[in-house]
C-alpha cells in the first residue's frame, strides 16, 4: 500500500493502521519526516521532493491520497490491476468512484461518511491503550488560540495532529 501525505494527520493514523493489518507500506512525504514515517511502520519512504514515485515502475494494491493533492489520473498507472485508490478530498472524486465501479479494472473509492463501529472503536482503543497506537502531536494550542492553530495547520506544513488544549481553570 502507498499513503500519498505520510506524515500528516490521516497519513499517520494510516501507516500504523496498515502496518497493523499487516499491509507493506510505501509512505511518500518530504525528507525531513522520513524517519517519522518508517518508525511509524514504513517499510519503505519516498522523498516527493525528490522522487515521483509514479515513475518508478512500482505498483501497488492501495493508494491513499491522505492530503487530496495527488489526482487518480496521475497515479493510475501504480495501481495492480484491481488495485483501489481512496480519496479523502473533496467531491470530485465522488464521480470518479461512480465511473470506475463500471469502466476498468481499478477502483476509486471515497466513503462518505466514514463508517465507524463500535467494534472500530473498541479496536483503537486497544491499540492505543498497547501502545501500538501512538499519537503523532505537532503542536498544541489552547482553545484561546482556536484560530492561530487553523491558520497553521492550514499552510499544510504540519506534521501529524495540531491539537487544542482546554484548561479546566474555573
Amino acid at each position: 500500500m502507498l499513503i500519498y501525505g505520510a506524515s500528516g494527520s490521516i497519513g499517520t493514523a494510516a501507516v500504523q493502521l496498515a502496518r497493523h493489518s499487516g499491509a507493506g507500506v510505501t509512505g511518500v512525504c518530504n525528507s525531513k519526516n522520513a524517519e517519522l514515517v518508517r518508525s511509524l511502520g514504513a517499510e519503505e519512504v519516498v522523498d516527493y521532493g525528490r522522487e515521483d514515485f509514479t515513475k518508478s515502475g512500482q505498483t501497488y494494491d492501495a493508494i491513499l491520497d491522505a492530503v487530496g493533492k495527488l489526482p487518480f489520473s496521475h497515479c493510475r498507472g501504480s495501481l495492480k490491476p484491481g488495485g483501489v485508490y481512496l480519496a479523502t478530498d473533496g467531491l470530485r472524486n465522488l464521480i470518479l468512484s461512480a465511473w470506475t465501479a463500471w469502466v476498468g479494472d481499478k477502483r476509486v473509492r471515497f466513503p462518505i461518511p466514514p463508517r465507524f463501529t463500535k467494534k472500530d472503536v473498541v479496536f483503537l482503543k486497544g491499540l492505543v491503550e498497547a501502545g501500538e497506537y501512538p499519537a503523532v502531536i505537532d503542536r498544541r494550542y489552547p482553545l484561546e488560540h482556536v484560530v492561530e492553530a487553523a491558520r497553521y495547520a492550514e499552510t499544510k506544513q504540519k506534521t501529524g495532529n495540531v491539537v487544542l488544549t482546554i484548561s479546566d481553570d474555573t
